[in-house]
């Protein structure tokens, strides 16, 4: 089989950051890596599952949302992938920093947390996806994109 091109990285080598992963046409995957591979310190299931809740409720809204195509965590719980269409590296670097901000200041009812609406409804912490996106709003801030391009 074909390797794909994401493992190709040297994980022990990457840090938190946002990266192109990769560009199919118009699609733009990106590599938000909040914590670093292989350190033994992970994202929690319930904290990303609520900042899965969150970061898709507000990308999916904001001016955007046509050209958000995905959203979702990394199965290794160091990150999530972001799937954009016709949007610049700028663009998207700057609705991250937007949705981090609305992650860190969001209170009240978890978009989408409840059992009709979720297929693991109870396991869901906000305090935790407070801290991710604390955590990650100072990475970020002076991100640029020169600087997401991986580092082999």
């Amino acid at each position: 089989m074909k390797r794909i091109e994401s493992f190709s990285i040297n994980h022990d080598t990457l840090e938190k950051g946002m990266y192109v992963s990769r560009i199919d046409g118009d699609i733009t995957t990106y590599d938000i890596r909040m914590v670093r591979p292989n350190c033994g310190t992970y994202l929690s299931n319930a904290a990303m599952h609520t900042f899965e809740h969150l970061f898709a409720t507000f990308a999916r809204n904001s001016a955007q949302s046509a050209n958000i195509i995905y959203v979702g965590p990394m199965g290794c719980r160091t990150g999530f992938y972001f799937l954009t269409r016709g949007l610049t590296d700028a663009q998207a670097l700057g609705l991250v920093r937007d949705t981090l901000s609305f992650i860190i200041d969001f209170s009240g009812e978890i978009p989408g947390a409840r059992r009709i609406e979720c297929g693991n409804y109870l396991e869901h912490d906000l305090e935790g996806a407070h801290n991710i996106a604390r955590d990650m709003q100072p990475v970020l801030k002076d991100w640029t994109q020169a600087d997401m391009t991986y580092r082999k």
